[in-house]
């Protein structure tokens, strides 16, 4: 109907009690059809009762209006009040606290266009709480893993977050380096290696699109998860500008909803920047610790590892050898080769002394022509072994200059923990450095042992 006013409820008692008025007004012609006598309706006192009537009719249905209709309006009303007004709270303090969902959910008892109103309403402020859920979780999310650099933290808080939001029981990280899957973090995984070997992750990080695996009920997958019947498990790629880095892995008893699904891709995106920062992180610090010429680790990384080494042997009461080694001659090669011929020296020195190394075993640059091997678990006749293997292939190493090609040999001190039972691993060094020494000074070319090392074999 047009309106009247800029009031709803003013223009409906408008219409209404002009709708009685005008009933009152002509109800004497429809009462004349009807067959009473024109001397009875047509009088002012039949039609100023008509009239009336119709006044109260309509006074009475606006009444009803108002006392049926306005509540409820009001409630809405106030209810979008309260909303209204805490979001603008929470755009300064980020207190939601004044509008749980019970304070603002309206109360849908009719099944007209008024309960409808209501029940829409409500869906907005569930919408509205869902959103806000979901802005706070991605910005704890990121708030996280933005201030942690060190890789391995990263992924296990990463996961924890993802277990948390999603309510999957089980799950793992997984990171690419050279064509190679790692798991980095898991929980509730048994045998988490074979990930690294299922066709669903090899595809998600090749096509970098979420693979989703759901389960028949009733199915346990004893291979890989354990400890519960899975329903759904879910492989997101982890990405940096288009460049695959990793894998997460989900497992949830039941299947996952469209909101969770959601949410987690806003999760990868946070952590893909998390992880590429990370693994950046990582190799800056790989390469801050090793030694630009001979790969080997620098002073200042190596001595710490040592210490790493020493305090764990000590702590586990297991051996720990030390090697010092010194190119013989070395000043002599570079007065007369000059110093990049040294240099390729040092360089085909440290790449033959890596072969006979074990998995494990760390090489350190000491200083100019001096390297400092660190053996884990090797006692001082393992220690020996070694150093004879080292000594023999720099022996029958050789470097090309122009049409000379030359040969070159080194010197090597040994001392292990315990048979040389010192307080700390700067000790060890030093009783290393005094055999090299004496290997020095017996001819060069030889290895030898440290006194302590000497009595332990002897006995």
């Amino acid at each position: 109907m047009p309106r009247i006013t800029k009031k709803l409820f003013t223009d409906l008692a408008i219409w209404m009690i002009g709708f009685g008025l005008l009933n009152g007004a002509i109800f004497p012609f429809f009462a004349h059809m009807l067959g009473m006598q024109s001397e009875q309706v047509f009088t002012i006192i039949f039609w100023a009762a008509t009239i009336t009537a119709g006044l109260v009719a309509g006074i009475i249905n606006y009444t009803l209006a108002m006392l049926v209709v306005r509540p409820r309006l009001k409630i809405l009303a106030k209810h979008m009040h309260i909303v209204k007004n805490t979001i603008s709270d929470a755009n300064f303090t980020g207190n939601w606290s004044n509008c749980s969902q019970d304070i603002c959910r309206v109360e849908a008892d009719s099944d007209d266009e008024i309960g409808e109103s209501a029940r829409a309403f409500n869906n907005l402020v569930e919408a509205l709480f869902q959103a806000h859920k979901i802005e706070t979780a991605v910005n704890d999310f990121s708030k996280t893993l933005s201030s942690q650099l060190e890789l391995d933290i990263l992924s296990r808080q990463a996961l924890d977050l993802f277990l948390q939001y999603t309510d999957a029981k089980a799950g793992a990280v997984l990171i690419e380096s050279a064509g190679e899957l790692t798991v980095i973090a898991h929980h509730g995984i048994n045998n988490s290696k074979l990930l690294a070997k299922s066709d669903y992750i090899r595809k998600a990080l090749r096509t970098l699109k979420c693979q989703r695996v759901e389960f028949p009920e009733n199915i346990q997958i004893e291979a890989v998860l354990a400890n519960f019947t899975p329903r759904e498990v879910i492989v997101i790629p982890l990405e940096f500008k288009n460049i695959p880095l990793g894998i997460i892995v989900l497992a949830a008893n039941r299947i996952f909803d469209k909101d969770i699904t959601r949410l987690l891709q806003l999760f990868r995106h946070s952590f893909g920047l998390a992880l590429n920062n990370a693994l950046a992180h990582s190799n800056l610090q790989r390469i801050a610790a090793l030694d630009v010429l001979t790969g080997a680790y620098n002073r200042r990384f190596g001595l710490a590892r040592l210490k790493e080494e020493f305090n764990r042997a000590v702590r586990s009461d297991i051996a720990l050898g030390i090697i010092m080694m010194d190119i013989d001659h070395f000043k002599s090669i570079n007065d007369t080769y000059g110093h990049l011929v040294g240099d390729r020296v040092l360089s085909q020195i440290a790449e033959s002394t890596y072969r006979a190394l074990r998995e494990g075993d760390l090489m350190v640059r000491y200083g100019g022509e001096e390297f400092l091997i660190i053996l884990p678990g090797a006692s001082c006749a393992n220690s020996v072994q070694l150093a004879e293997r080292v000594r023999r292939i720099i022996a029958e190493t050789t470097v090309k200059d122009g049409e000379q090609y030359i040969n070159f040999t080194a010197s090597l001190g040994i001392t292990s923990f315990p048979e040389n039972n010192v307080e700390g691993e700067l000790e060890l060094v030093k009783h290393a450095d005094n055999a090299l020494y004496t290997a020095k000074n017996q001819g060069r070319n030889q290895v030898v042992l440290e006194p302590s090392c000497i009595n332990a074999k002897i006995n």
